[in-house]
């Protein structure tokens, strides 16, 4: 696995929505941790693609939200700390970036889009599933098709085994994309739990989004060209 490490491209603003976006995610956490009834909530707050299909079964007494709204309140709720850190950590180096380059509202805006688009995607696939789905993970596989059309050259300094090594950022999100692809077609995925098609479906959405405005919205080129 090739993890990043930091991008140290600079940013104009604040990022405002990104950091409310992890401290969202981290404070629910942690409220779940200390209430002590994650996978309820999962099942209350999370994507379950049969609800949406389907409806509430007249057995699941469960007080879910709207079907509709678990698209977006699924995306702020995480496992374990694993799953947490590592979303976290993906949006800590390039979501800011992509706000950067989008705006503020812009940026809210696209990032609850990607989210929402990349649920109901792994819910076309699976209509009949009951397994919930959680985490921004969908909404963070936007912001990496976004940051890879913006700045496909930006060195982002990634970790290989035990060393830092600097390379171009479609190299790492393509080492990303291809990880998602092989893990789901081999079925590593489902045996995890990992919804990948929503990671995919994430992705090419915010590939779409971002791809005609890209010479707008990229202020500035990566340091290699």
């Amino acid at each position: 696995m090739v993890l990043p490490l930091h991008d140290g491209l600079p940013t104009r603003r604040r990022p405002l929505v990104n950091n409310t976006m992890m401290i969202l995610c981290a404070g629910i956490w942690l409220v779940q941790q200390s209430l002590g009834h994650v996978e309820l909530d999962a099942l209350r707050y999370g994507f379950v693609p049969y609800f949406l299909f389907h409806g509430l079964p007249a057995d699941y007494d469960i007080g879910a939200v709207p079907s509709a709204a678990s698209l977006l309140s699924y995306a702020f709720l995480h496992g374990d700390i694993w799953h947490l850190g590592g979303n976290l950590l993906f949006l800590w180096i390039f979501g800011n970036n992509v706000e950067d380059a989008l705006g503020h509202l812009p940026y809210l805006a696209f990032y609850l889009f990607c989210a929402a688009m990349a649920a109901l995607g792994e819910g076309l696939v699976d209509p009949l599933s009951k397994a919930p789905l959680i985490g921004a993970s969908g909404a963070i596989s936007g912001v990496l098709g976004a940051y890879l059309m913006l700045y496909p050259r930006q060195p982002v300094v990634v970790l290989i085994g035990f060393f830092p090594v600097p390379v171009p950022a479609f190299v790492a999100i393509g080492f990303w994309f291809v990880f998602q692809l092989v893990d789901g077609l081999s079925g590593a995925a489902s045996a995890e739990q990992i919804a990948w098609v929503a990671h995919i479906g994430g992705f090419l959405v915010g590939i779409a989004l971002i791809r005609p405005f890209r010479d707008r919205l990229r202020p500035r080129p990566g340091p290699w060209g």
